[in-house]
């Protein structure tokens, strides 16, 4: 049990509780992340700000709009009143890398570590989820090419069942005819 499991536990249920998906990528949220650093969120937006070059574009961290905004709280059930005054700030995997540069306390580098560790968990999760899924479509064209020869088997003897069923014409005889000679 480490350092921060002893003073503070954190499961990974609760760091893949705080993981959402907003425009199309896994994100957790500045006051999420403030919470589980044990700093209050304008602090880590601070030092976010006075660092800004760290997080260049979308893909480390951007802010909600104010329908992604309320979107998630709809999704939580929470009020508009109180709270918030500015639009969180949305933190990418690499965000949650970059933010381990900026913060520099035991407690940080810990809660830093079992973010990127759960983040990972996830990808691999997905990972095998995707083939899985590709798995199950090989056996789903493998059936559907079975069901497609049975239903040629099927035919042809449905087929051969017609033909034994129809009367047959009378045989030509061939070979010796005794009632020519006589």
């Amino acid at each position: 049990m480490t350092e921060l499991d002893k003073n503070h536990p954190i499961s990974d249920d609760l760091v893949l509780n705080k993981i959402y998906h907003i425009r199309g990528v896994k994100v957790m949220l500045d006051k999420d992340l403030a919470a589980m650093y044990e700093v209050q969120t304008r602090d880590l937006n601070k030092a976010v700000g006075r660092n800004i070059k760290r997080f260049p574009a979308d893909d480390f961290m951007f802010q909600l709009t104010n329908s992604e905004f309320e979107n998630l709280m709809f999704h939580f059930g929470t009020s508009s009143w109180g709270g918030t005054r500015k639009l969180p700030y949305a933190f990418t995997e690499q965000g949650v890398a970059m933010l381990s540069g900026l913060l520099k306390s035991d407690r940080a580098i810990a809660v830093n570590i079992m973010v990127m560790r759960v983040f990972t968990q996830t990808r691999r999760m997905l990972a095998d989820t995707t083939e899985i899924r590709l798995e199950i479509e090989k056996i789903k064209n493998h059936l559907d090419h079975q069901d497609k020869n049975l239903e040629v088997v099927f035919n042809c003897l449905d087929e051969l069942l017609e033909k034994r069923d129809e009367p047959n014409p009378p045989r030509v005889r061939i070979g010796f005819k005794p009632d020519f000679l006589a």
